[in-house]
């Protein structure tokens, strides 16, 4: 019996990270596609987003099959209600991501800003790789990592509040940006989410390696 836990137990991390991967890479395809003006890839990945939804079910399907069939206590029961939880997460982050795939489409052909458009590329890779080091934490049980996504986030709201301000000092002098600086904004705030749900995703690592529901934004 405990071999056969074993091993659904193994598919169902493998299937977590197979997931935290997807929406990693869909992320930055999300930013790329926008900074590339690439209505095409956007509306890729519009086509696509149900390939992650479909993966949330399967595994939060896999864990309650799980917690139903074998009935795992402490540490076990620990890993899968952590994905049980975070994959909800990790969904929710590729819902953004998808936004901003849509933002692509709508600010296509309008008047756009350089600058801040550099400052968005940067805020999506440094969004990209927290994507990666939340997943990385999580394979790795890595409490630590898991902690230190905060700081991410926080990097991420700073440049969230620049391209801000940096969209409605455009507006004001050239009111031809207008939709290009909203997008922006809404942009900025996609990923500023996508943070907030990585960041959930640590405090569920956390739990699973200590047993306690913490709030990493109120332990800084």
């Amino acid at each position: 019996m405990r071999r056969l836990f074993d091993e659904e137990l193994d598919e169902l991390d493998n299937g977590f990270t197979e997931m935290g991967i997807l929406v990693s890479n869909v992320v930055q395809q999300s930013v790329d596609a926008f900074i590339n003006h690439d209505r095409q890839s956007a509306q890729a990945i519009i086509d696509h987003d149900h390939d992650i939804n479909e993966r949330e079910i399967q595994l939060e399907s896999k864990s309650f099959e799980i917690i139903a069939l074998y009935q795992p206590v402490t540490s076990d029961l620990r890993e899968v209600v952590t994905i049980l939880k975070a994959v909800s997460d990790l969904e929710r982050a590729g819902d953004h991501a998808r936004n901003i795939a849509h933002a692509t489409i709508e600010v296509k052909g309008n008047t756009r800003v350089a600058e801040i458009e550099t400052q968005l590329a940067e805020m999506g890779h440094l969004t990209t790789d927290m994507v990666k080091q939340a997943i990385q934490a999580y394979v790795d049980k890595d409490e630590e990592a898991a902690k230190a996504l905060v700081t991410v986030n926080d990097q991420l709201i700073e440049y969230r509040d620049q391209i801000m301000r940096a969209s409605y000092n455009e507006i004001a002098s050239d009111a031809d940006v207008l939709v290009a600086a909203m997008n922006y904004n809404n942009v900025a705030a996609d990923l500023v989410r996508i943070a907030d749900y990585l960041t959930n995703v640590g405090e569920w690592i956390v739990y699973l390696k200590t047993g306690q529901i913490v709030e990493l934004k109120l332990m800084k």
